[in-house]
């Protein structure tokens, strides 16, 4: 809450629930991976060795979740590796006390090791040493594009070749059927779209609305974003808080500016901006008439959703522009109540985002239930919390042990005929 702006709902379900799910969840597929082992036949023992790898593996973390900050480093360290972890510089305090509580249970030191510096420094030492085994990253698809030049760039420097995981940013779409409810997808567009100010790689940002339901929606997204609350997070009337910094405010401001002047959109509700207090983005809505303006095809990171209507029977035409019109593949949802069209949708976005959801926001994965990770230029969709994130972090070892080992050479067909 000091130091994200989150409020109290936002933070419990980060820096406490989610974080403590990461934990027991990850044990648990340790334990299951662990127990994956080969067939042994008659008089042979085989076994696989679930080796750490050799080197370390640089964790690179986000602002906007502890529970991802601390998961990054601690997935590769719960499998056997030693980690170097660069936390966001707008999320120091939070990963402080990260520490402060692996400490307190017992994390030996040197295992998992917080670094604090230049971001550009940091990387630049981690990313040049040999014993680079791997990265775990959390961020923005730029910087992740630097790592992966410097990494594959780097190929006869390191021992070994670097495990790449990454989850970077998305354009995330709400596509709305005529057959769907209005009010669970007004619902789904304002949490989805302004919770945490819209600082989730997983928020909706885009929005695809039939003509014959524009109307009834937009009155209700106007009327229900005048209630939202936004100021200092400590007061409990509030249902968003500040964006993370300066940066991040000039970015939204910029973009509420061009909607105001008719540039890519029209500004529909919303659009208040202000740094007197605090770098404050309120809820805001822009209507677009084009499919590849940067409202629908840009991530902003903030609270700013871009809705497109479309005609009603246009509607298996445009989960074509919404599957194409994207750099990104992270989350993405249907609201229909026709389950012909939720089956069309799922059908067609089915490489449009790695988390697919029906009837409901395309944020709020939760550990254990909806792995979470998405393709394109949304990352490598190695599934945080999942077994297939921990497979990441191994090097496994194939072992064989013969209990009646052969005494002679020769193989029974170069046996002369006796007769």
């Amino acid at each position: 809450m000091l130091g994200q702006s989150k409020t109290i709902y936002q933070a419990e379900i980060d820096s406490a629930a989610e974080l403590v799910d990461f934990f027991r969840f990850n044990v648990d597929f340790m334990l299951r991976l662990q127990a994956e082992q080969p067939i042994s036949s008659p008089g042979v023992w085989n076994q696989v060795d679930y080796r750490p790898l050799e080197g370390f593996v640089y964790a690179v973390t986000p602002f906007n979740f502890t529970a991802i900050a601390a998961n990054l480093p601690c997935a590769p360290a719960l499998m056997g590796n030693t980690v170097v972890w660069k936390p966001s510089a707008t999320a120091k305090f939070a990963a402080h006390f990260v520490m402060e509580v692996l400490r307190e249970a017992g994390l030996p030191p040197g295992v998992i090791n917080l670094v604090y510096g230049d971001p550009a420094d940091l990387s630049e030492v981690a990313l040049s040493s040999p014993w680079l085994a791997g990265v775990h990253f959390t961020g923005s698809t730029e910087v992740f594009q630097n790592i992966l030049k410097k990494v594959y760039g780097g190929q006869g420097r390191y021992r070994g070749y670097p495990r790449i995981v990454g989850e970077t940013g998305g354009k995330n779409f709400v596509v709305a059927h005529a057959s769907c409810d209005v009010e669970a997808l007004a619902t789904a567009i304002i949490r989805g779209g302004f919770e945490y100010q819209g600082q989730k790689c997983s928020a909706a940002s885009r929005a695809f609305v039939p003509a014959g339901l524009w109307p009834a929606l937009k009155a209700r997204l106007v009327d229900e974003m005048a209630d939202i609350g936004v100021g200092d997070v400590t007061d409990f009337g509030n249902f968003m808080g500040a964006v993370i910094d300066e940066r991040a405010w000039n970015r939204n401001a910029a973009a509420i500016v061009r909607a105001r002047a008719g540039t890519g959109g029209r500004l529909v509700a919303g659009g208040a901006h202000s740094r007197e207090l605090g770098f404050f983005v309120h809820p805001t809505l822009v209507e677009t008439d084009d499919l590849r303006s940067p409202f629908l095809t840009e991530e902003l990171f903030g609270p700013i959703v871009g809705v497109h209507v479309y005609p009603e029977k246009s509607f298996a035409d445009l989960l074509g522009a919404i599957d194409q019109n994207s750099t990104y593949g992270l989350t993405g949802a249907i609201f229909a109540q026709d389950r012909a069209a939720i089956a069309l949708a799922a059908d067609r976005l089915r490489d449009a985002a790695g988390n697919f959801y029906i009837n409901d926001k395309p944020t709020g994965a939760v550990v254990g239930q909806q792995p979470f990770g998405g393709s394109r230029m949304s990352g490598t969709n190695d599934k945080a919390g999942s077994l297939w994130n921990l497979i990441r972090w191994v090097s496994p070892r194939a072992i064989k042990e013969s209990f009646v080992p052969p005494r002679d050479w020769r193989y029974p067909f170069l046996v002369s005929d006796p007769a």
